[in-house]
């Protein structure tokens, strides 16, 4: 478990409400329709001083949170999916048991983190690759959840597929194609819906955190590369920036801790 502090001069009580305020402000949620409500989804005491940043509001990451004394755990997983069975059972009622008895809030941002400009997941990772962002994934609609871009010299796949495995410190899931590549598609996460976009745009090149059996067979017949990295792997750089964001915002304490999974 990696575990990332930082903290911005003296850190002071700032109310939960104005956190809450900022951050729904910062990342715009209003404007999207989403798998899951973005923003408070469990409400602890109202004065902040800690936040403790993560991917997802797993059980692994609630007691790390406990032990560090947070006030609040920041997450671009969280809870209350549409779909999901909504009695408080198994899991559930054992996480949300210790965000309420150790009065801890839960803040999460699914769609809004994935596709913000400056701290969104796409840009973050961008920014860790070296990749050099032309666009949206589908040019003109700025709610694409996917980027296309390049990199400042052509690498050879295996080059490029070293510096996925190096940043992101898992081996990749490599499918072949061209021996050169340049022009990079790329959707943090689970995209790999979103390969088609990436053909029509002529990438060279197509990331994401997955991989479906029809994944393969689209890059192979379209003569593209195709890399998988992780879905947590490529998506823990956005919700560390927004933690980092808020923390200078309020002159908080941030600490990020990356609980590993190899999915």
């Amino acid at each position: 478990m990696a575990v990332v502090p930082v903290l911005w001069s003296v850190s002071m009580a700032i109310a939960l409400s104005s956190l809450v305020e900022e951050a729904n402000r910062y990342l715009q949620t209003a404007g999207f329709s989403d798998y899951c409500p973005n923003g408070l989804q469990v409400e602890g005491r109202p004065q902040v001083k800690r936040i403790v940043s993560g991917v997802t509001a797993s059980q692994a990451l609630l007691d790390a949170a406990v032990a560090a004394q947070a006030d609040v755990v920041l997450v671009h997983h969280g809870y209350f999916w549409k779909g999901e069975d909504a009695c408080i059972t198994g899991i559930k009622q054992r996480r949300l048991k210790t965000l309420l008895s150790h009065d801890i809030s839960l803040l999460a941002y699914h769609l809004p983190l994935d596709v913000h400009p400056e701290v969104g997941n796409n840009v973050q990772l961008a920014r860790q690759l070296g990749i050099q962002i032309e666009g949206e994934l589908e040019a003109g609609n700025p709610r694409t959840v996917g980027l296309i871009g390049s990199l400042p010299e052509a690498l050879s796949l295996s080059d490029f597929a070293l510096r996925v495995q190096q940043v992101l410190g898992r081996e990749p899931l490599v499918v072949a194609g061209p021996q050169q590549v340049r022009r990079i598609g790329w959707c943090t996460g689970g995209g790999q819906g979103y390969i088609e976009q990436a053909i029509a745009a002529g990438v060279d090149l197509y990331l994401t955190g997955e991989a479906s059996e029809q994944t393969f067979h689209s890059a192979r017949e379209n003569g593209i590369a195709f890399i998988a990295a992780g879905h947590h792997a490529t998506e823990r750089y956005g919700v560390q920036a927004l933690g980092d964001y808020l923390a200078r915002r309020f002159a908080l304490e941030h600490i990020f801790i990356d609980c590993p999974n190899p999915i």
